[in-house]
């Protein structure tokens, strides 16, 4: 068995990565509280038309986030998985970590997160604009969104820590397949599908459930995540320069794809706005090209720009260092700014809110982070 040997220091283009993602999150999520409305890019619905570039970009940044989010936990599983080996854990211990971490997602999901958007929208159901969730009958008592997602990969992955990184890639892209291929026709959207099939598939409500984030295809983003997570471990340098080269070739995949027609489950719509409007619910093959091609490309120059971060008070790297807890505050703050627009308003307002949230969290997320730095490893301050 080859030797693990932990990487001691946080990787600052990580946190910086993530730290970008929180705040392009908390714009998105500051639409949903202002403009009561928002855009769902959904499989089986007509995707959303955009009446000026602005409108467009605003949602256009978010698509990075959750991709984000999936590929980062599994890179940080594996670091955290060899650190932890390193100090004596056992595979069981790091497994049995992972579980109650993600089983802890998933409660914060259904008894904090969500209580946050009904209050932000006031229980609204159209503040989807384009025609909210597929499915539906009767009022939502489970909502699954991203910490669903996140918590139940966080589970699935523990068990596959010590998988080859081949097996995991070519797995994870079979997942990835899966999705794109195994996703009813857009017909059949409003068909009642049984809950397991919402869980792990089909995005949508069935009666008392509803579904945003189903398992397959994330699972697929954090698995090559992990793999990148080896990498990491083995030649930090290497690992990056093949975080560029491969962004590079899924972008010019994407492009091949996208002008051929193809990897998405609509039709690509007119001018670069259409080129570039792609299926969320779920990741359709060409929105995780995109957006993972992306995001391999910042995060080498954010790697190669990683000796001049060298103040561990930035925003971008303090919102990285405190993802959890950034994610459940911010909510409630941008909810509560919402009050203030109890019918909506126009975009331009949201930008003003947007700033002035962050500026709230960054003290807020400071204090927490070095909280957090003065906790054992085995407090469950850490599960945060």
């Amino acid at each position: 068995m080859i030797r693990e040997i932990p990487i001691t220091n946080r990787i600052k283009s990580l946190d910086f990565l993530r730290g970008i993602i929180m705040t392009l999150m908390a714009l998105d999520h500051a639409v949903v509280f202002v403009t009561k409305k928002h855009a769902y890019e959904c499989w089986g619905r007509e995707l959303p038309v955009y009446q000026n570039v602005v409108n467009f970009i605003t949602r256009f940044s978010s698509h990075f986030c959750a991709p984000g989010f999936f590929f980062l936990i599994g890179v940080a599983m594996v670091l955290f998985a060899i650190s932890r080996r390193h100090k004596g854990w056992s595979d069981s211990k790091i497994i049995g970590y992972f579980f109650i971490r993600g089983l802890l997602l998933i409660v914060i999901q259904q008894l904090i997160v969500n209580s946050a958007w009904y209050l932000g929208t006031i229980g609204r159901a159209d503040f989807l604009g384009t025609g909210g969730p597929p499915g539906g009958y009767g009022q939502v008592w489970f909502f699954m969104d991203v910490l669903y997602g996140l918590g139940m990969t966080m589970i699935v992955l523990s068990f596959l820590l010590r998988i080859h990184p081949v097996v995991l890639a070519i797995g994870s892209l079979a997942a990835i397949l899966a999705t794109q291929l195994l996703i009813p026709d857009p017909s059949q959207v409003d068909v009642l599908y049984a809950p397991w099939l919402r869980l792990l598939l089909i995005p949508g409500q069935t009666y008392w459930l509803l579904v945003d984030y189903p398992l397959i295809a994330w699972i697929g983003l954090a698995g090559l995540g992990m793999v990148f997570g080896k990498m990491l471990q083995k030649n930090r340098p290497q690992a990056f320069n093949f975080s560029l080269v491969s962004g590079v070739a899924f972008l010019a995949v994407f492009v091949v794809l996208r002008l051929s027609g193809l990897g998405d489950f609509h039709p690509r719509q007119e001018g670069w706005m259409g080129f570039l409007n792609l299926t969320k619910y779920p990741p359709s093959f060409d929105f995780i090209l995109l957006t993972l091609g992306v995001i391999f490309v910042v995060l080498y120059f954010l790697e190669a720009a990683s000796k001049q971060f060298k103040s561990n008070k930035n925003p971008l790297l303090i919102f990285g260092q405190s993802a959890l807890f950034f994610y459940i505050v911010h909510l409630y703050i941008y909810a509560i700014m919402g009050f203030a627009f109890s019918e909506g308003t126009p975009l331009v307002l949201v930008y003003p809110v947007w700033g002035t949230g962050l500026i709230l969290l960054y003290p807020l997320c400071r204090w927490y982070r070095n909280f957090k730095k003065q906790k054992q490893l085995d407090s469950v301050w850490l599960f945060f």
